[in-house]
């Protein structure tokens, strides 16, 4: 037992310093376990979360590529476009005939002069042209053909040839033509040449035929 007593004396404190030690160790080492395993079950769960949202992304990725693929592509719009271009305000004289030809009956109507003017251009409506209508052997089907020269306020002349169609008879009136211009192609009216054109006459109540005129785009 003095044995005991003189080691216990000796070396107790240093025994329990490393029986605490041990302890300690273990004890700071479980935490550490807790610790880690706790930060490694989040760990997993936001990787489960971004997992599922790449999912998502990429699924929406896909249908819409899908989307994009099987769309049929878009025609591209042709109808035809109306601009505005000029009235022609023509006065005529009264008509004649000249009987039935090869082709037809002939009437004529003088043209004696009038106005025109639209956005880009005014002026005035010589005066001995003429509208050259070819009546047909069906009714109520007359071909138009007038021929006449206009004369800008700037002093340039136009030549106009205006043909068109008048029909009569279960589907209505039709009174529509397609007048086509010769400028000066060195002069600002040089635009007239190159474009299609339709017209609308207008007999209305007033001394003249109105023939508002559209370029077709």
């Amino acid at each position: 037992m003095p044995f005991l007593h003189a080691f216990y004396l000796k070396y107790g404190n240093c025994f329990g310093i490393c029986v605490f030690t041990v302890v300690f160790c273990d004890y700071f080492s479980y935490l550490c376990a807790r610790n880690y395993i706790a930060i490694l079950k989040q760990l997993f769960q936001h990787i489960m979360i971004m997992k599922k949202l790449l999912t998502f992304v990429v699924a929406l990725m896909l249908t819409a590529f899908a989307s994009a693929q099987n769309a049929a592509p878009s025609a591209p719009d042709i109808t035809p476009k109306l601009e505005y271009v000029l009235e022609l305000k023509v006065k005529i004289d009264g008509a004649f005939s000249v009987g039935k030809t090869p082709h037809g009956g002939r009437t004529i109507i003088p043209i004696t002069g009038g106005t025109f003017e639209g956005p880009n251009i005014k002026g005035t409506i010589i005066p001995g042209g003429a509208d050259y209508q070819m009546g047909g052997e069906v009714q109520g089907r007359t071909e138009v053909e007038a021929i006449y020269c206009i004369k800008t306020d700037d002093g340039v002349n136009i030549h106009v040839r205006n043909c068109g169609l008048i029909c009569s008879g279960q589907g209505g009136f039709y009174f529509v033509t397609s007048p086509k211009f010769e400028a000066p192609i060195d002069s600002k009216y040089a635009w007239l040449n190159n474009a299609v054109y339709v017209c609308k006459p207008d007999f209305g109540q007033h001394d003249y035929l109105s023939l508002k005129v559209w370029k077709v785009n």
